[in-house]
């Protein structure tokens, strides 16, 4: 019995429950972290699901805004490329024939720098006019064409050089400069598939010294579905080396007495600032006498 001599059974006892109680607490511990843990985890997950489902739902509508802007895009880009059908070339025959005042304002030789005034003007007076340019300027000036272009007024077809010995050493040079032109503005303006189908003769369709080419041009054009257009009212701002205000609206006002529908011929070309100047003038004649502003476009579409 000597040797058990200092041994407390209930000391030992104590100490058990006392090292019992304490991993009793550690594991309770872990188990109450592991549980926290485990819903915070789950909270979490359920938020970061939730986010990502919302983010997904707006990626799907935001794809879907992108895909109706893009229809958008694309009905008022094609709605800009002219479609000649055979309406619009009745429509075209009758133009002279209105019931009521309209006037076509149309510019030839340009684009150049003057042309950025004439299209500041226009957007003021909410006018929509066509612009029959020559492939030689648009090269020079492409970020005009896009403007003009861009702006709703209707780019039509005058050639590529303007220059008589060249254009009219043929018909089918006539046809030529046509198809150069016609490609050098869809290329600038990034529409392969334009065609204005619209021509103006330099010069003008009828008479002078290249007659005979003229009228033979004027079928090779209609086979290809392109129309042609002179005018019939004008400023004169090309007859002149400088005419005045005055001379231009003495000849705007003789060239438009008593006509309903009137096609007026003008130049936005480099030495014309003439124009630039008349043309707020020639537009509050024109809106004083009862007439609309309108572009060809609207007839040939």
């Amino acid at each position: 019995m000597s040797g058990a001599k200092g041994y407390n059974i209930y000391s030992l006892k104590k100490y058990v429950d006392k090292k019992r109680i304490i991993f009793n607490m550690i594991v309770t511990f872990v188990i109450c972290i592991t549980l926290c843990l485990i819903v915070y985890y789950t909270i979490d997950t359920s938020i970061r699901v939730k986010k990502s489902e919302q983010f997904i739902a707006q990626i799907v509508e935001y794809k879907k805004e992108q895909e109706e802007l893009e229809k958008i895009r694309k009905i008022e880009k094609e709605s800009r490329i002219p479609k000649l059908t055979q309406e619009g070339k009745e429509k075209f025959k009758n133009i002279y024939n209105s019931d009521k005042k309209v006037a076509y304002l149309t510019f030839d030789d340009g684009p150049s720098k003057n042309t950025r005034d004439i299209l500041d003007i226009l957007k003021e007076n909410n006018i929509k006019a066509t612009f029959f340019v020559l492939g030689s300027q648009v090269e020079y000036f492409p970020e005009t064409t896009n403007r003009i272009y861009n702006e709703g007024h209707y780019i039509a077809n005058h050639g590529y050089s303007h220059q008589y010995s060249s254009i009219y050493q043929s018909p089918e040079q006539v046809i030529n400069e046509y198809n150069q032109c016609n490609q050098i503005v869809s290329n600038t303006i990034r529409v392969p598939e334009y065609n204005s189908h619209l021509f103006r003769f330099p010069g003008g369709s009828i008479g002078g010294r290249y007659a005979k080419i003229k009228n033979q041009a004027i079928q090779l054009l209609e086979q290809n579905d392109i129309l042609y257009l002179d005018w019939n009212s004008l400023t004169g701002d090309s007859e002149k080396v400088n005419p005045t205000e005055e001379y231009l609206m003495n000849n705007l006002h003789q060239t438009t007495n008593e006509k309903n529908s009137i096609v007026i011929l003008m130049h936005d070309s480099q030495a014309k600032k003439i124009t630039v100047d008349f043309l707020p003038k020639a537009i509050e004649f024109l809106r004083q006498q009862g007439y609309e502003f309108d572009n060809l476009y609207s007839i040939i579409k």
